[in-house]
């Protein structure tokens, strides 16, 4: 993994979300993305927590996008094999750490969403 590479599409991640151009947020996933995170299971009621595929997340995060006073900040980038950990904060003041695992194009095809303090919010 290049960290210059993995840096740079964290920062373009955030970005996105912080413009809400739904579309550049999702070109980080692949078709076949899995997410998991504590927020699923509070939004969705799905008690083990993962969406499935490229479609559902994006109707996901759009939902979240909603909210108009949504900011993230980068933090810190970690990297691993074929894999890296986003550290973010959130405008409610929990930080978030995003492990990502890549797919053989680079794309983004599974997300453990973890929250290092404080409570998930709707």
């Amino acid at each position: 993994m290049d960290r210059l590479r993995i840096e740079r599409a964290a920062e373009d991640w955030v970005g996105a979300w912080n413009t809400r151009d739904l579309d550049r947020v999702m070109a980080h996933y692949s078709e076949d993305v899995r997410l998991c995170s504590p927020l699923v299971v509070k939004r969705l009621g799905r008690a083990d927590g993962w969406i499935t595929g490229k479609a559902e997340l994006r109707a996901y995060f759009e939902t979240g996008m909603g909210k108009p006073d949504l900011r993230f900040e980068l933090k810190d980038v970690h990297l691993g094999v074929a894999s890296a950990a986003i550290v973010y904060g959130r405008e409610n003041n929990i930080d978030v750490v995003d492990c990502v695992e890549f797919d053989a194009n680079g794309l983004i095809n599974r997300v453990l969403a973890c929250y290092t303090k404080g409570e998930t919010r709707v």
